[in-house]
């Protein structure tokens, strides 16, 4: 909903987006259907914002949507690895011996999706054919969709069609 870079507008233009979020993630809450997980740097937002993300109710039972505010995948990263090393600083390790212990599971284990699956099907909406930054570390062997509807406009029948183009496609996973 909010990427790293949306964050160089100007305060006016940011302050409305950030209102709409708010107002889009009480309605996804409301719903009971679903537990909205926040990922990004929740450090960049303001209080309120980071309140709201902090407030919102489980549904045990429900499937957990993230909602990307304040995300960046290259701030991810960063952030994953420097969890990682004050973690490892906390339980008494020097530098050397964090760094020999650093592998992909940890920096895993600390990114925002921690604990979650890496996607399979990656769908990018704006005719755009590029990441942007979106989880760059997950999406190491995602399948990509591109289409020309801008998310507010993207529908259920874009939806099928991207599914429809996954289902075709034969996975081999590195192998």
């Amino acid at each position: 909903m909010l990427s790293t870079d949306n964050f160089k507008r100007t305060p006016k233009e940011l302050d409305s987006l950030l209102t709409i979020i708010g107002e889009s993630v009480d309605e996804l809450s409301a719903t009971g259907r679903w537990t909205i997980k926040a990922v990004g740097a929740l450090d960049l937002l303001p209080p309120w914002m980071v309140t709201k993300l902090q407030n919102l109710p489980t549904h045990p039972g429900t499937m957990e949507v993230n909602v990307a505010i304040g995300y960046g995948g290259r701030r991810e990263i960063v952030d994953a690895v420097k969890s990682y090393l004050h973690s490892a600083h906390s339980t008494g390790k020097n530098l050397e011996a964090a760094a020999a212990d650093l592998n992909i599971e940890q920096i895993s284990s600390y990114l925002y999706t921690a604990g979650q699956p890496d996607p399979e099907l990656l769908i990018r909406t704006s005719g755009e054919q590029r990441l942007g930054g979106f989880l760059l570390w997950q999406s190491a062997q995602s399948e990509f969709y591109f289409c020309e509807a801008y998310w507010p406009d993207f529908r259920r029948v874009d939806f099928l069609r991207a599914l429809r183009a996954y289902s075709q496609r034969h996975r081999r996973l590195g192998r």
